[in-house]
């Protein structure tokens, strides 16, 4: 009676979410034939199945794989400040404060929030767009109240000569699609296709982290104060 009810429990979920038969077969790594005698009373269903069976309907879930711009870099061959905020980030100047600063070189910070744009006294640096984590979620925020998407905002950087220095894209995995030691020895083995020619591996623990989230936050406190 038990397995019966979670059988059907299941492929009302299966059902509710639109995956077909072969879709959850395939993405357990089992075939049809095995899931359908699973499904029908045929074969047993341990433990072990169920929990295949439900971390397999898990990869299916809207938010079971996400992907957000974590870091953004782009230097603009130009010193108009005001076109660059009100132009390309779609910034007010009154909502823009300004401090100076001795970061990578340039002087002068306009910022709004964590949101930052460097000048230069040097007419070939011309200016600096630097969004860290914080800012990208903030500036993030703000292309959705623009109505405005990452790819068309960077179209618009492109527009303006923008060169993108580092971007950076977060992904938040919840349902295990991605094993990173595997992805790490296919790397080792030559099997990445990639125009760069290295790659390197980080890796930190909890303690790590949060020693470098302090540290990052000191650096910002001294860079606004």
């Amino acid at each position: 009676m038990y397995q019966q009810t979670w059988i059907e429990a299941f492929k009302e979920q299966q059902t509710a979410m639109g995956v077909t038969q072969g879709q959850l077969a395939d993405m357990a790594g089992i075939s049809r034939v095995h899931l359908s005698r699973l499904m029908n009373g045929k074969q047993e269903l341990t433990d072990r199945h169920k929990a295949m069976l439900d971390a397999a309907l898990d990869k299916f879930l809207p938010d079971a794989l996400t992907a957000k711009v974590d870091y953004v870099r782009i230097r603009f061959p130009t010193q108009d400040v005001q076109h660059m905020i009100e132009d390309i980030l779609w910034l007010r100047m009154r909502h823009i404060a300004q401090k100076p600063c001795s970061f990578y070189g340039y002087t002068s910070m306009f910022y709004h929030g964590d949101i930052a744009v460097l000048l230069s006294p040097y007419e070939e640096r011309g200016i600096l767009l630097e969004l860290r984590g914080k800012g990208c979620t903030q500036f993030g925020n703000l292309l959705n109240g623009q109505c405005r998407s990452w790819g068309e905002f960077f179209q618009h950087c492109l527009d303006a000569k923008g060169v993108c220095k580092r971007l950076d894209i977060a992904i938040d995995d919840r349902a295990g699609f991605l094993n990173i030691p595997k992805l790490i020895e296919k790397c080792g083995r030559g099997e990445c296709v990639t125009r760069f020619r290295c790659y390197e591996v980080n890796e930190s623990s909890e303690n790590t982290y949060l020693e470098e989230q302090r540290l990052e936050r000191e650096r910002w406190e001294k860079i606004f104060s």
